[in-house]
């Protein structure tokens, strides 16, 4: 504010010479001796004219010292006008030297206003703005009470509620009426504590599971390993019931292999996965060979194109087993494996199709197949299938299952990303 005061001063000399001059500098002046020697009005420019043998006129109430440093100012300056500022008696003096002429000779006008002007501007401003912000403080009290406490106690209730979440007391939903950001908040830690829930019951249901599928194949192993030691075959000799034992030791360790490798499929989501070229028919006819041999019956016919592509090979080459593994169990008499590219809005993707004349999937557990434990037609738990999602999902990829042409298919979206 004091730099603004200061430019309309000197706005207001400059404004006063431009008039000064405009009524002719031969003017009759007011001496400020011939007035008493008073201070002029706050508001009032002064005017003096310096000749260049050194005579100033009208006289003047200025320091003969200060006049001496005008002179030497006007006499060196190079511009026009010039704007200047000097200290005398404490106080400021604001002032312009402009070169003027006056009966054909060069002479200077010297312009000046004291500071008492701004000082009061600025303290009457001051005063008027600390009135207004009291005003404002006093208004506003009220108002701010209530507003910090119609936020504060919300939320030291949203904080308290989401420590009970911490320490696992999520049953009690989280509600509120209000709509504004903290009810925004609200529905947030609501829907955390609603997936939080969900995935609370997705591990017992987990853990459940893994207990059922490791726990019965084991006591099918002891049953009989106590049987044998004591001189019993429950499948009529040796031979026969050692061999249940390696089937039921088999399901255990595909069981634990699956589960083992679902965990590293999690790992590898936070933490990234290899990334490398291969050839995707390659791939498919590998696992083909390496599985047709289960059903040798089957009728295997293989529409591939070729597709270079970068992924993880290992992961790929897992999920097309477990898919292959699934449709050999379910096949009644052929299999059909189709490739073709498609374009679609997010770009090229790949299209892989396994198709098997097996008999149809409900709608209704389509989805539920992909989740691990999903209990198929022959009553068989697993995580076949959740692996394979779960790879989908790594490769940014996506896995669904139709009923169609009288035997159900697994259809692969993948981006193609040569």
């Amino acid at each position: 504010m004091r730099v603004f005061f200061t430019n309309q001063i000197y706005l207001t000399i400059e404004d006063a010479q431009r008039a000064f001059i405009s009524r002719g500098l031969n003017a009759p002046m007011q001496d400020p001796v011939e007035r008493g020697q008073e201070r002029q009005n706050i508001r009032t420019v002064e005017h003096m004219i310096i000749l260049q043998n050194g005579r100033i006129f009208p006289r003047n109430d200025l320091p003969p010292q200060f006049i001496q440093t005008v002179q030497n100012q006007a006499f060196s300056q190079q511009a026009d006008t010039q704007q200047y500022v000097s200290r005398i008696r404490d106080e400021s003096l604001f002032y312009v030297i402009s070169k003027v002429d006056v009966r054909g000779q060069q002479a200077y006008l010297f312009s000046y206003m004291w500071d008492t002007y701004q000082k009061q501007l600025v303290q009457e401003l001051y005063k008027k703005m600390l009135s207004l912000l009291l005003i404002i403080l006093f208004i506003s009290w009220i108002p701010s009470f209530w507003l910090i406490r119609s936020v504060s106690k919300p939320i030291v209730q949203i904080g308290k509620r989401v420590k009970r979440i911490a320490n696992r007391d999520w049953h009690e939903p989280v509600v509120t009426d209000r709509t504004d950001e903290i009810g925004q908040l609200v529905s947030s830690i609501e829907w955390m504590r609603e997936k939080l829930v969900q995935q609370d019951e997705a591990q017992q249901t987990f853990l459940q599971h893994i207990s059922h599928e490791l726990k019965t194949p084991v006591m099918v192993i002891r049953s009989y390993a106590e049987a044998i030691g004591d001189g019993i075959f429950p499948k009529g000799d040796l031979p026969g019931s050692v061999k249940v034992i390696d089937e039921e030791a088999q399901r255990l360790e595909k069981r634990i292999h699956d589960l083992l490798y679902l965990t590293k499929l999690d790992y590898m989501d936070e933490h990234g996965s290899k990334r490398e070229k291969f050839q995707w028919q390659t791939l498919i006819e590998q696992a083909v060979e390496r599985l047709k041999w289960r059903r040798k019956e089957l009728d295997w016919k293989l529409n591939l194109i070729y597709a270079d592509m970068r992924g993880d090979p290992e992961q790929w080459s897992i999920a097309l087993e477990n898919v292959l593994d699934n449709q050999i169990r379910y096949a009644a008499k052929a299999i059909r494996i189709s490739m073709e590219m498609r374009q679609t809005g997010s770009g090229t993707k790949l299209e892989l199709r396994i198709w098997n004349d097996g008999p149809s999937i409900p709608e209704q557990d389509q989805d539920s197949l992909f989740q691990p434990f999903t209990k198929g037609k022959n009553g068989q738990f697993g995580l076949g299938l959740a692996i394979v999602k779960r790879i989908a999902d790594l490769h940014q990829s996506q896995v669904s299952i139709r009923n169609e042409n009288g035997g159900v298919s697994y259809y692969f979206l993948i981006p193609f990303n040569p």
